[in-house]
């Protein structure tokens, strides 16, 4: 994990310290506050070990992907699917989960987008904390965490970083763009695109190309990323009463979807006894 200590950037902070387009009215700083700053207490700790039905489709679909192309003799038997399933032990889970990773296994199972690509590195999902890239310029420095769904060169032997994507939410292009710089720090060498695939929706975006002046610029920008979030949480150290002023509210009816919903007191949310 990241130190208190040392300014760090990633897509997911970043995320969380600037909306998406279009969610800006439903962005909350105390969700940062509480993932980053108060994660050891023991009832956010608790809350940010529970995997939500969304967080665990996303992960068995990530891990469905990553077995099939492991024993790659499942993608061209007739019962594939339900040899993965059984790999990812899907009986134990609730019916939600059960059928939603069922139809992405077999959506891929009829398109296996990564059949017969030079993949460099596929994850599985449960690799754990990435290693940090320094980031190490003449006005900044910073830890840099990418953790890439796979990594596969084209025919001119292009990177193409490839992250795999499911539900409804739509793509945020700074996911890519933080993945891009990685690439930059990783495979100096090689030029690198970047692109997203929904496996629920069977759904893919355009690619997604930058200059080096752009890279400069996005690094810029998780620069200042870094260094807001460590200045809140310096203040926070210092300061813990102020937890609500360092990382204000925002409380609507898209609390009753927040992880911490039943420990913010801005939330209005009532647990049942």
């Amino acid at each position: 994990m990241p130190t208190f200590g040392r300014p760090f950037a990633s897509y997911h902070l970043w995320s969380l310290i600037a909306p998406a387009v279009g969610q800006e009215r439903w962005h909350c700083q105390m969700k940062r506050g509480f993932i980053k700053a108060r994660q050891k207490e023991p009832t956010v700790k608790a809350l940010l070990t529970h995997a939500s039905a969304p967080q665990r489709i996303g992960l068995l679909a990530q891990k469905g992907v990553y077995e099939f192309h492991h024993h790659r003799q499942l993608l061209n038997q007739p019962d594939g699917v339900e040899q993965v399933a059984q790999l990812l032990k899907l009986s134990k889970l609730s019916d939600e989960v059960q059928q939603r990773v069922i139809q992405i296994l077999k959506n891929y199972h009829d398109e296996p987008v990564l059949k017969g690509k030079h993949i460099i590195e596929l994850t599985s999902g449960d690799e754990g904390f990435p290693r940090p890239i320094w980031v190490d310029q003449k006005n900044y420095h910073f830890r840099l965490y990418a953790t890439m769904d796979c990594i596969f060169t084209e025919q001119d032997r292009t990177l193409h970083i490839l992250d795999f994507k499911t539900g409804r939410s739509a793509f945020d292009e700074r996911q890519a763009l933080v993945y891009l710089v990685a690439a930059r720090y990783l495979y100096p060498k090689q030029q690198a695109v970047a692109s997203f695939y929904n496996l629920e929706r069977c759904k893919k975006s355009d690619l997604i190309r930058v200059t080096a002046s752009q890279l400069d610029a996005i690094e810029n920008q998780l620069a200042t990323v870094a260094q807001k979030h460590q200045q809140d949480i310096f203040q926070y150290e210092e300061n813990p009463s102020k937890f609500s002023e360092i990382f204000p509210p925002t409380p609507g009816s898209h609390c009753r979807y927040c992880s911490f919903n039943t420990i913010c007191e801005f939330s209005g949310f009532k647990p049942s006894k």
